[in-house]
């Protein structure tokens, strides 16, 4: 812009200097009419007028051509020049000159076009960080140089950190187990994709990962850097090894009954059945192991049937205490075989419930504080009401169970002492089926135990209206 303004002030200057030498020479033309006059005053006022007309005319000329041509390109400058500093909002005066407008108007919409350009990228920008920051895997992202340029906050809160501590740190530098470091390191050496699942403790949990990682590719085939994801697997990993364990007990339950009944069956076919006591010894196994699988085989369907979704109970308002006092009544020949006492601190109460259900869910609690109990013990069925919801709670006097065991209780075929349940004809279903069924009438279920001193459940049920 200062150059301009030089080479239009130099064009000025040669123009009053055209301007005064043409002057001169009007001068020199008048001076041959005055050279013998006396009195030269009409000479110089003429000089003088002149001269005056020539620098007013220099100055209209000049005011002229930077109204015209210097201050829209000022402007226009001055437009450009916020625009680099990124205000997008600045606009350059549309002046009538015919030579600058249309630069004007070009700025102006290059103005424009950058305003919109900017507010997508910002929206884009904050769809991008919504995105990381709720995508639900940790993340993080690591530049060429081995610092880190962004990360996302499941990543700090899985691994216990701050932004402060992260970013812009050398990637060795933050506090990550030396399992997630290793594949750091791989990926940002070889910078290729890898894919692999770790395990590391947090605390007192094992966790398990499936982490991803891959080299960040810029325009023309640019390494950018490297960027790696973590998923976490370890809920899967449990709900495999359960289906695996229930596959290994299904298949050990299953065994045991059918070698009894095969081993013993094949016994009598050998010629044992012509012996009279026996043969009514063996028939009798045969018929518990028989009884012992379909019951096996009932409460797999039933686990089954619970477990599935969109699985209903047909609730309506059932007395409680019939409930309980009829699942009394149904083992009653356990009870009385073990010389157990059955405590009833009952009030009247009725329940949202499916009396059918209802029944099996306190017979599955009975025969299991009868099992884990010694004889001559008392069993306590309490029934009450407390914030607005029933709570029943069946105590015994058994063998316990460990802290470490309760969150274990509810799987199939879990068994605090396997021994005892199994000579008891138990199938290790029967919470299971008692935990499923109390979700679907909408209440919960709870377990309190100290070892050597007894067990309590406790189940919570909406009341009926």
């Amino acid at each position: 812009m200062s150059s301009l303004r030089h080479r239009l002030l130099i064009t000025l200057l040669v123009w009053i200097g055209l301007m005064l030498a043409a002057l001169f020479i009007i001068v020199l033309q008048l001076l041959p009419l005055y050279e013998n006059a006396t009195d030269k005053t009409d000479i110089w006022l003429i000089l003088f007028v002149s001269f005056v007309v020539v620098m007013i005319l220099s100055a209209i000329v000049g005011s002229r051509v930077i109204d015209v041509a210097i201050k829209p390109i000022e402007n226009a400058t001055e437009t450009a020049m916020e625009l680099v500093k990124g205000n997008y909002l600045a606009r350059a005066s549309e002046s009538n000159a015919e030579k600058t407008v249309e630069l004007s108007r070009t700025i102006n919409i290059l103005a424009r076009n950058l305003q919109e350009i900017t507010a997508i990228r910002v929206m884009e920008q904050e769809r991008l960080k919504t995105l990381i920051e709720n995508m639900g895997s940790a993340l993080i992202m690591i530049d060429k140089q081995g610092a880190v340029s962004l990360v996302n906050k499941p990543f700090l809160e899985e691994f216990g950190l701050t932004p402060e501590s992260v970013m812009g740190k050398f990637y060795k530098e933050i506090q990550v187990p030396s399992v997630v470091e290793g594949f750091i390191e791989t990926v940002f050496m070889t910078e290729t994709l890898a894919r692999v699942q770790i395990e590391f403790v947090s605390g007192i949990k094992l966790k398990n990962f499936t982490v991803y990682g891959a080299p960040v590719i810029g325009d023309h085939q640019r390494w950018l850097g490297i960027v790696i994801v973590f998923q976490e697997i370890t809920e899967l990993k449990r709900l495999e090894q359960i289906r695996k364990d229930f596959v290994a007990n299904v298949s050990h339950e299953l065994r045991t009954p059918v070698t009894s009944i095969k081993g013993f069956s094949e016994t009598l076919l050998d010629g044992a059945y012509q012996d009279t006591n026996t043969l009514l010894s063996f028939l009798e196994i045969i018929y518990t192991e028989s009884n012992r699988l379909e019951m096996l085989i009932n409460d797999l369907l039933e686990l089954s049937k619970v477990e599935q979704n969109g699985f209903r109970v047909n609730a309506h308002p059932t007395d409680m205490e019939a409930i309980i006092k009829r699942a009394i009544e149904m083992i009653q020949s356990k009870i009385t075989e073990k010389f157990i006492h059955v405590k009833l601190e009952i009030q009247p109460v009725l329940v949202l419930g499916d009396p059918n259900r209802l029944i099996q869910v306190m017979v599955n609690l009975l025969i299991n504080a009868v099992t884990y109990s010694s004889s001559q013990t008392v069993i306590t069925i309490r029934l009450l009401v407390e914030d607005n919801q029933a709570i029943i709670q069946v105590v015994d006097q058994g063998i316990g169970i460990e802290e470490t065991e309760i969150e274990r209780l509810f799987e199939r075929f879990y068994r605090v002492d396997r021994a005892r349940s199994r000579n008891s004809g138990g199938t290790g279903l029967g919470l299971s089926i008692v935990k499923h069924l109390i979700e679907a009438h909408h209440g919960r279920v709870e377990v309190d135990s100290t070892v050597g001193i007894g067990t309590t459940f406790t189940i919570y049920l909406p009341l009926a209206d």
